[in-house]
Order: C-alpha cells, then structure tokens, then sequence
C-alpha cells in the first residue's frame, strides 16, 4: 500500500484552509477540545514565534487525521498537544479511519523529536496505535493522571437537589434563604450573538476576578494571554451557535457566572465564578442547580466538569473520565537524550521522595 501523504503545518495563516475538514473529524469526538475553533485560538495564544507544528495526513484541505501539535517552550526538542499546558483541558488525535489514525502515528513516529502528550483521554484509539508505530524505532511510555468529572445524565436529573445528600439539601435551602433576603433569585442561559459576545464575557470574567481567583491571580483577567484564548475561542464558539453564557442574578447584581459549551450531545462546563460578595450564599452551587436542569431539559445525556477532579466536584458526581499522560522517544540522538533527561528527573524525584520520609 502506498504511503499516504502527511502535511505538516507551521504557520496560522495556513490552518485557515482545513477548518471544514477539521470540524468534520471533530464532530467524531464530540469533544470541544477538538474544535477547530479550539485548536486555532490555542495556536493563536500559545504556539507563536514558530513553535507551531501540525502534522496532517493528506494535502490540504482533504485531510483524514490531524495531530495538534506545537514545539515545546523548553529546549529540549518536545512536541506537545497545543494549550493541553497552558489550559489543562484534554485533547486527542482526530481522524477518519483506523488507517488514518496509523498512517499519523507513523509519521509521528518520524520526527526526530519526543512527544508529550498530557492529558490524553485514557480511551483514545491513539495510544495503541501510537505503540505499534514506535515499536522497533523508540519507545513509550503511558502512566495515568487525573481524569475530568462528570454526571451522566438521565430523568432523575430533573431535579438535580433529590440527588444530593440530606445534608447537601439542607445545605442549599440555608443558602437560598440567605440570598433571597438580598433579593429575587434569578438565572439565566443565554446564547449569545456576535452583538451581545463582548458585553457578557466581560461581566463574566468581572466575576470570576471578584471571587478567590482575583486575590490570588489566577483569575482571566490577571493572565492576559490565556483571557485572549477564551475570547477567541468563545468568538468561533458563538458563531457555530454551540457558546453558553451563564448568570445567576441575586437582586440586580450577577453572583456566579459559567462559560460552557454544548458538543456531542453533552454540556461541557468550561469556566466557573462567583462574586465573594455572596459566598455565604452559595451562587455557584445555585447556578450549577440550573445549568443541570438546562442540560436535562434539552436532552443532552452528561454534564462535562472539565478540569480535574476536585473536592466540590465530588458533592456532584463520582463519575470521572481518565485521563494519561504519554511519552514517546524515537530512536534518534535527540529523543534518546530527552529519555536520559527524564529518567534523570524521575531519579531525582525518587530521591527527594526518600530524604523527605528519612527519620
């Protein structure tokens, strides 16, 4: 069988070409992370100064599996999956067919320099595709790390409060009382259109910036590169018409906001926030009451957390999705010596590990 064509894209203005392609193998997934709106505004915000490289089998625009792939920071030669860093949401391969999928890894297998690929979905076809393509030239490696949570949906979700425990519910009736005295309790879902984009997303990350977030800088608008994502993003999101803005009002004040998503039948929940003006009320927790009532209303069969697993999260679900992390090393001077390096970096944690336990 003829070796099938691979296309290896290093510039933004040549990603234009492939968006019709790229979102039909995404639509495969049903995973956001997927979208070629994703992937262009992470190779927008993340993959400058020539660290972007996109490997695609086939010649533009017919391709049939696409790796997302952007040089790593670092100088140690690594491809990594573009934004999985910077964001730490998964992503995945795409592709058409099984053989699509073995002609990319093949390719993958090629390049002189290593592969990280974190947060890697633990059931992607990818990774055993990924070992027969390396096998005879290099080596990989796969360890599990923190997957995302999740509530699959059904009936019983139509009231999401009869699915929490006693506790919780009491919990929640305190918390509504205590924001009632401040005001009508109110939410809403909207759809936004280009007009109606910019105003909302700037009232959501006001909120996000006034929560815990703000004081300890981790909010958007305290990382101006990874606030241009989200809006770039949530720009190509709103005009496919899949983009969710969320707001509970308590009064006429916004308490808690969500940006979400809805993809592959499933509501994916990508940023969260609340105003610490009325953490004793709890406006996050009576948002996602909301939003889960939403998403059972329209038919869509799970909440999507994202993020990883986290003590709030466990109030909701137990249900989570795994995740791994993988290396591959080819056999060539640079994947080898980026081997050595990271035996040398587990050696030393081990080590670190062991004195820290030392009496």
């Amino acid at each position: 069988m003829a070796a099938r064509p691979v296309t290896v894209i290093q510039r933004l203005a040549e990603l234009d070409g492939l968006a019709e392609a790229w979102d039909a193998l995404a639509e495969r997934s049903g995973l956001p992370m997927q979208d070629y709106g994703w992937a262009r505004a992470a190779a927008a915000s993340f993959a400058a100064e020539g660290r972007l490289h996109i490997v695609a089998v086939g010649v533009p625009p017919a391709i049939t599996a696409v790796a997302p792939l952007a040089w790593s920071r670092s100088d140690d030669g690594g491809l990594e999956m573009i934004g999985v860093n910077e964001l730490g949401e998964p992503m995945d391969f795409l592709y058409a067919t099984p053989s699509a999928l073995a002609a990319l890894t093949d390719a993958l297998a090629r390049v002189r320099g290593y592969l990280a690929l974190n947060r890697m979905p633990a059931a992607s076809s990818a990774l055993a595709a990924l070992r027969r393509s390396y096998r005879g030239r290099g080596k990989v490696f796969c360890h599990q790390v923190g997957g995302w949570p999740w509530i699959p949906l059904d009936a019983q979700w139509t009231d999401p409060e009869r699915q929490l425990n006693p506790g919780r519910r009491s919990d929640l009736r305190r918390a509504r009382r205590l924001a009632e005295k401040q005001g009508p309790i109110s939410a809403e879902v909207v759809l936004p259109t280009p007009e109606t984009l910019e105003p909302l997303l700037d009232e959501a990350f006001r909120v996000e910036a006034a929560s815990w977030k703000g004081s300890e800088g981790t909010a958007l608008v305290s990382d101006p590169t990874r606030e241009l994502f989200y809006r770039r993003y949530a720009d190509a999101a709103c005009k496919q018409g899949n983009l969710l803005v969320c707001l509970l009002r308590i009064g006429q004040q916004v308490a808690a906001m969500q940006i979400a998503v809805t993809s592959g039948g499933r509501f994916w929940l990508l940023k969260i926030g609340y105003d610490h003006a009325f953490s004793r009320c709890s406006p996050g927790v009576l948002l996602m009451l909301e939003t889960i009532r939403y998403a059972v209303a329209r038919g869509l069969h799970s909440y999507e957390f994202l993020g990883s697993e986290e003590p709030w999260t466990k109030m909701w679900t137990s249900h989570v999705r795994p995740c791994v992390s993988v290396r591959a090393y080819p056999a060539s001077l640079p994947g080898m010596s980026a081997l050595a390096a990271e035996v040398g970096r587990l050696a030393r944690r081990r080590l670190a590990r062991l004195f820290r336990r030392a009496p």
